[in-house]
């Protein structure tokens, strides 16, 4: 029974001595730094062992993707382009009882339901960050005039106006305001660390965009008219 003990023991013994003889033995050296994954709701962490005795430490690298924030002039684009978009929705209302024209009806239909959501969108994130919302008529006050806007005048004048004078009127007139409106986005990306929050520039990126493609669909509808 001894015997086949000491039988069953010196393979073991063989596989030590190898093992010991054939590989260097380990180091107190620390290795270097460990990158480990992280809950999907966490930041990855960068991990590096101590030296002998001591406990590792997290690295903490800087965040390139940190969250920029909003600026004044970020502030004051939504504030004026919340006014901007209030005309054009009165200079929309004029058209529905005005116009012959199933055209420009579903014109004006598009620009009410694209203005009215983005005035939505614009007030809600002024709110998100404690700024004020224009009141309903801010710009019909003094100095509350922003790019591209008709004047009194000339919305006094676009009022009056019926079937195909109207239909003129209203296209000049919008032409003009959504030229404004690609202004006044160009006007805030001229402005230092403006526009850079992530939502500010998506939505100013498809102002430009929106505006620009209803221009030359209204550039088209005046040659026609024409």
């Amino acid at each position: 029974m001894m015997r086949f003990a000491l039988l069953l023991a010196l393979p073991a013994l063989a596989l030590a001595g190898c093992r010991s003889a054939g590989a260097p033995a380990p180091t107190a050296t620390p290795s270097p730094s460990t990158t480990v994954a992280a809950p999907a709701d966490q930041r990855p962490r960068t991990v590096q062992p101590g030296a002998p005795g001591e406990p590792t430490r997290e690295v903490v690298a800087a965040d390139t993707h940190a969250r920029i924030l909003h600026t004044d002039a970020d502030i004051a684009f939504m504030q004026g382009m919340i006014g901007h978009h209030r005309q054009a929705l009165e200079m929309v209302e004029l058209l529905k009882t005005r116009t012959e024209r199933e055209d420009m009806r579903l014109l004006g239909l598009r620009i009410e339901v694209s203005q009215q959501d983005e005035i939505r969108f614009m007030t809600r994130w002024l709110r998100e960050r404690g700024a004020d919302v224009p009141s309903e008529h801010a710009h019909h006050m003094p100095g509350g005039m922003m790019p591209g806007m008709l004047t009194a005048e000339e919305m006094a004048a676009l009022a009056a106006a019926r079937g195909t004078e109207f239909d003129r009127l209203f296209l000049e007139g919008m032409v003009k305001h959504h030229g404004g409106a690609l202004v006044m986005v160009d006007d805030l990306f001229r402005e230092d660390g403006a526009g850079q929050e992530a939502t500010i520039y998506a939505f100013a990126s498809d102002v430009v965009a929106d505006q620009q493609m209803e221009i030359d669909r209204m550039a088209l509808m005046l040659r026609d008219l024409k």
